[in-house]
């Protein structure tokens, strides 16, 4: 615990956390304190203006990070005959039906994403309880209960990235990792940020993006100057 102390120390000697950076230099803090032996990923958080627990300021969807998330993504995908062959095509790494549905049953959950075809929900319904409560349930809105089993395979794979709020209105995500070149990572920055924007709910009264932070798996997080998460900030 005194080594973890004395670099975070170290850490915080380095940048004031009180003050709000602009994105481009938050970036650039949070990847310089990414010294773990491992390639940290890279993430951003915002604090929006909603009480989730009203269904009209629930806020959650999808978004294509225009430089992926530098992470390895396990796709799932129920579906049956020709729509499986797609689904094997476009890289999935799980496919099946009963069978699949059988595995989740046990547990054996070896995929990071599900893709299911609409004829497949009578059967994925069924594992609710094991997929809900892991963020895994197909969802058309999301794009994930499709016929287009290529393309949402082929985005799944290609660094799509799923949020939702959390209950104190809280939405984060992986914009790649530290390795990652600086522009990259606030090109994806703020492309998630604009998917946040769209989804905007029409419950949501006053100030929308209230507060922002960056930081890396590791490191403590950078405060980010609102202002500049647009693209002209």
């Amino acid at each position: 615990m005194a080594k973890q102390g004395k670099r975070l120390k170290a850490i915080y000697a380095g940048f004031d956390r009180e003050q709000a950076y602009a994105l481009t230099e938050a970036v650039k803090i949070a990847k310089s304190n990414a010294k773990a032996k491992f390639d940290e990923t890279i993430e951003i958080s915002m604090n929006l203006g909603i009480d989730p627990r009203h269904a009209d300021q629930m806020v959650r969807g999808v978004v294509g990070l225009p430089h992926g998330t530098g992470k390895t993504v396990r796709v799932g995908v129920f579906a049956r005959g020709p729509k499986a062959e797609e689904a094997k095509a476009a890289g999935a790494d799980v496919v099946g039906a009963d069978d699949l549905a059988a595995l989740v049953q046990e547990g054996k959950i070896e995929f990071d994403r599900c893709i299911a075809t609409p004829d497949m929900m009578g059967l994925v319904g069924r594992l609710g309880k094991v997929l809900g409560p892991r963020g895994l349930m197909p969802n058309p809105k999301l794009g994930t209960v499709t016929m287009d089993v290529k393309g949402a395979v082929t985005a799944a794979k290609a660094g799509q990235v799923e949020f939702r709020a959390e209950k104190a209105g809280i939405v984060h995500a992986g914009i790649g990792k530290a390795s990652f070149g600086e522009d990259a990572l606030v090109e994806n920055a703020r492309a998630f940020v604009e998917a946040i924007q769209r989804a905007k709910p029409t419950g949501a009264k006053g100030t929308y993006l209230k507060k922002a932070a960056v930081s890396s798996s590791m490191g403590p997080g950078v405060k980010v100057d609102v202002a500049s998460l647009s693209a002209g900030g």
